[in-house]
């Protein structure tokens, strides 16, 4: 799972507990007493250290009160940045485009940057990655003309994301190798830490688990030294997906299992889905067929919930995947199919050819080789397009079914796409 903040329109250094307190008190005082100017100041203040050390409760609550008083950009970019958090897509995205409105009347291009790669962000998350591009596109231009270097860093490293989840992972990694020295020179530790985490997934969609652990253990002490109990869990989560692309399935589960309550302490419903889904698989992988069905049902709600397309289709891949191991093939067929138009929908070219892939095994288990051949057709397209490492033996199963058709028909098999 890919893991980034959202870029903070401006920087401001961490305030001391008693302060925020008192901060607190003024803020509700202010709201009491009808005092826009002051609950805004003093609501974005405490606002944005909330939001580094993941109280996205409280920061949607203060920022709600805060629109008692009329439309304020802040407050809206807050919450919207807090229900997004907590896994509500769909009202972050009302508030943010509130805030971008707000912010182009105002003429303040620094914060409608921002919020412009916020927005591409909500849609990233939706699934839509070309208009999360869009959004993305608009910001950088102005993020360069501002100065804004660590949201410049951030929209790079968000870029890059959306490449990986088209399964253009040189353009994603050309994105984050961009994005790397500039969050290093000014200072952004947090944003450091998820460019790293995002290399690492990379790696790990590319087959070289070693190579991802290596960065997801570069990531970890530093979302933790910054105190980002968001970041931290999507870090322990990519750490146990490595462990399992190694075979190792127990620390597999040990990182899941450490992952899971913090997802659920900070509100992160997306994460939380995406943990139980990795559970899920672990427990596929080792047998225990029951209980990775018992976790997929429990993630399949929540990527619904939260509008999470490409997890929803992982997930209903991944039902058909435990199905097809117990022989019912049908059923597996189903979910698989469920799975398919979604993968298409959402642009998802290598999760395609993964579910083409168990589509084409089943027609194969079955005899029907003409379903399968066809199935392996677009898989090995897929391959090429995404540079899959697994085109080479997808190739060679493709031709082998071809060869197995052409002896029963006795025929010379057609010659290769």
């Amino acid at each position: 799972m890919e893991d980034r903040e959202p870029p903070g329109p401006r920087a401001v250094a961490p305030a001391a507990a008693t302060t925020i307190a008192r901060h607190v008190e003024v803020h509700r005082l202010a709201v009491a007493g009808q005092q826009p100017a002051i609950a805004r100041g003093v609501g974005d203040r405490v606002g944005r250290v909330w939001l580094r050390t993941s109280r996205f409760a409280a920061v949607e609550a203060m920022a709600t009160a805060t629109l008692t008083l009329g439309p304020d950009a802040g407050a809206f970019y807050q919450r919207g940045w807090a229900r997004l958090s907590t896994g509500r897509p769909w009202p972050a995205l009302e508030d943010y485009q509130q805030a971008l409105t707000l912010y182009q009347q105002a003429g303040d291009r620094g914060n409608e940057a921002a919020t412009l790669s916020n927005i591409g962000g909500v849609y990233h998350g939706l699934g839509d990655r070309q208009r999360a591009l869009d959004h993305y596109h608009q910001a950088l231009p102005i993020l360069r003309e501002v100065g804004n270097r660590a949201g410049e860093a951030t929209t790079l490293n968000n870029i890059g994301s959306a490449y990986n989840r088209l399964g253009d992972r040189q353009q994603a990694l050309d994105h984050y190798h961009q994005t790397l020295p500039i969050q290093r020179d000014v200072g952004d530790r947090a944003g450091e830490a998820a460019t790293l985490n995002n290399i690492g997934h990379v790696y790990a969609g590319l087959g070289d688990p070693q190579r991802a652990l290596d960065y997801y253990h570069q990531a970890l002490p530093i979302t933790r030294d910054v105190g980002n109990r968001a970041g931290e869990a999507a870090t322990l989560n990519n750490i146990g997906s490595a462990y399992a692309g190694l075979g190792d399935g127990q620390r597999a589960l040990d990182h899941y299992h450490q992952a899971l309550p913090i997802h659920r302490e900070v509100g992160d419903r997306a994460g939380e889905a995406a943990t139980l889904n990795n559970i899920g698989h672990v427990y596929d992988g080792l047998g225990g067929r029951q209980r990775a069905l018992d976790h997929y049902h429990q993630a399949l709600p929540i990527h619904r919930e939260v509008g999470d397309r490409a997890g929803e289709a992982t997930t209903l891949n991944n039902i058909g995947h435990v199905y097809d191991g117990l022989e019912d093939r049908q059923r597996a067929l189903d979910h698989y199919h469920q799975a398919l138009p979604i993968r298409r929908e959402v642009g998802d070219r290598a999760g395609e050819a993964v579910t083409r892939y168990n589509i084409a095994m089943i027609h194969r288990a079955g005899g029907d080789l003409d379903q399968a051949i066809q199935e392996l057709e677009h898989v090995v397209d897929l391959d090429r397009q995404v540079d899959h490492p697994d085109l080479e033996a997808d190739s060679a199963i493709l031709e082998q079914l071809r060869q197995q058709r052409a002896e029963d028909s006795g025929s010379e098999p057609p010659a290769g796409p």
